[in-house]
């Protein structure tokens, strides 16, 4: 009870002082799939619990729950143990999570998190949550919230919580260092320049400028170069076959507003300055990021050298991408600036937002990324080995409904006046009570081959023989007695039925062509019960597939 109670009021705590059954129940049965057969007797509960929360303010929610034990994690280990760290200390190890607050967080972003969460609770230590905000241009607040939204879906919590604009002030003294002792110097070529010399392995005639002349450049980046007259470079090796280490930009000036800081700052650090730099500062022991970057590592390593910096150890793992279904941002933004998506919660796309709203379930995705494993070959995943981990994870708690598409109607005499119908074929969640009345729909294919005389039995209702199809379906109720070479099929009480869309998603590309034909709706009739049921619930509608119920009205379609 108290466990339950602990979920509820922190759910209220998120949603602004309220809380509902539905997503607790579901926190409950994840955390004890024991449970699950007692759904029924849980759920009960959950309910009480769900209403003595709601009628709390969050003052005082917030005060209860600092009184409760923290919930202790039940998760089960991976099926496919990640490897052993090189210089791991149990205890001491320090991971971090740095997204840039430039878009909504995707299933890459969930991959390297689980990665990163997964590695603290196998060694213990800490992890940090540290947004990588150093481009006010790409940057907003909506970005800084979706991400820390995400991370609580996918249960992820985090030791320490920072901002890289944190900690500006910090690693531009880390730059005026590297400018004094000659591992940096600014440059003021043309950007085409730049990038020529770099392709031809020459210095530019910035580089050896004299000291005092640099360390004058340098505070003129912060009062009176504009954008694009100047960047501070890392001496590196012009001579390289690493072309990450011919001379790379460690500062540019962008006057763009930043999102929390303002205008205060005009020189901002590249990645490879500010991620060296924090990683050390905040004691990261082991820092994972995707094989993209791996021939960054030998600048990153350069960068903590020249500053006599603590190294961190950097491991990298392969990319996750899905076949038909981008995660770029630059993709996702053109995608929606064009209208071929709604937003970034588009039940088309991969983001944890989108996910969420498909009915994808946060321990489906962590299951999915550590079946991948830890390596650094490139994984083009199918959806299908999404959905099979999801599938596994929402069918024993998914009530069974019935739904048709192509209606067509039967009139049946001699109908029980009721009858009770479970909600699900395994799992003790409860019974619902269906009055038939004398009609009901069935699905158009279903008639086909009726005739007079013919049989066919409702699922959960009983037998049915055709006494007539000339003017219409008709027939009479003739028992439950069960009958093996019997037909059987779904149905919908007609004095029940109740009507929705179901939006169905699929692949945004195929072939590498846009498909203009990815999104479409289907109408159909569904159970009353249906409109008892909790946004957000999971149904398999029998025959047809998984769905999530978004309103009263709609359905998003999850998958078989």
């Amino acid at each position: 009870m108290q466990e339950i109670r602990r979920f509820a009021l922190d759910n209220a705590i998120r949603h602004g002082g309220r809380t509902r059954d539905g997503a607790v129940l579901s926190k409950i049965l994840g955390a004890h799939q024991e449970l699950r057969s007692q759904a029924r007797e849980v759920s009960a509960h959950v309910a009480d619990i769900v209403r003595q929360v709601n009628g709390l303010g969050v003052q005082e929610q917030r005060a209860e729950i600092a009184k409760l034990p923290p919930i202790e994690s039940r998760r089960p280990r991976p099926q496919a143990p990640l490897p052993e760290l090189d210089d791991a200390v149990r205890g001491k190890v320090i991971t971090r999570f740095p997204p840039e607050p430039n878009g909504y967080p995707h299933i890459g972003h969930a991959k390297a998190a689980i990665i990163n969460s997964e590695y603290v609770e196998m060694y213990g230590g800490k992890k940090i949550l540290r947004l990588d905000d150093t481009n006010p241009e790409g940057e907003l607040m909506e970005y800084y919230a979706a991400i820390k939204v995400g991370l609580e879906w996918l249960g992820i919590t985090y030791d320490r919580v920072k901002n890289t604009s944190d900690d500006i002030e910090t690693i531009c003294q880390k730059g005026m260092r590297m400018i004094s002792t000659g591992s940096a110097y600014v440059c003021t070529c043309k950007r085409d320049d730049i990038s020529r010399n770099r392709q031809d392995k020459r210095p530019c005639k910035c580089r050896d400028m004299p000291a005092d002349k640099v360390q004058e450049r340098w505070h003129k980046m912060f009062e009176k170069f504009k954008p694009g007259q100047a960047i501070a470079r890392f001496r590196g090796d012009m001579n390289s076959e690493n072309t990450v280490m011919r001379d790379p930009a460690l500062f540019r000036i962008i006057d763009a507003r930043h999102p929390l800081v303002g205008d205060r700052y005009r020189v901002w650090p590249s990645y490879d300055m500010a991620v060296a730099v924090e990683d050390s500062l905040d004691g990261v022991t082991h820092a994972f990021r995707s094989k993209e970057y791996e021939l960054r590592n030998e600048l990153y390593y350069a960068i903590l050298d020249a500053l006599d910096m603590r190294k961190p150890r950097v491991l990298e793992f392969s990319r996750l991408s899905f076949d038909g279904m981008p995660v770029s941002k630059r993709i996702l933004r053109d995608l929606i600036s064009r209208g071929h998506v709604s937003g970034y919660d588009d039940p088309r796309l991969l983001t944890l937002e989108a996910l969420r709203r498909r009915g994808i379930q946060p321990e489906a995705v962590r299951r999915f990324v550590l079946s991948l494993g830890f390596t650094k070959s490139d994984t083009l995943a199918p959806f299908e080995a999404l959905e099979a981990f999801n599938r596994k994870t929402i069918d024993p708690t998914s009530v069974r409904l019935n739904l048709i598409r192509n209606p067509r109607q039967m009139i049946i005499h001699d109908m029980p006046e009721a009858v009770s119908l479970a909600n699900h074929p395994a799992s003790d969640m409860g019974t619902r009570i269906v009055h038939p009345g004398n009609t009901v729909f069935l699905e158009e294919d279903d008639c086909g081959n009726l005739a007079p005389g013919s049989r066919l039995r409702l699922i959960g209702l009983g037998n049915i023989t055709i006494t007539g199809t000339s003017s219409g379906l008709e027939g009479r109720y003739d028992g439950d007695k069960m009958d093996d070479s019997t037909p059987k099929v779904q149905w919908v009480a007609g004095t029940e039925a109740h009507r929705i869309r179901i939006v169905i998603p699929d692949m945004l590309y195929r072939n590498g062509e846009h498909n203009p034909d990815s999104l479409h709706e289907e109408k159909g009739l569904v159970e009353k019960y249906y409109s008892e049921l909790e946004p957000m619930s999971m149904i398999q509608f029998i025959r047809f597939g998984y769905c999530i119920k978004e309103s009263a009205g709609r359905a998003i379609y999850t998958h078989r």
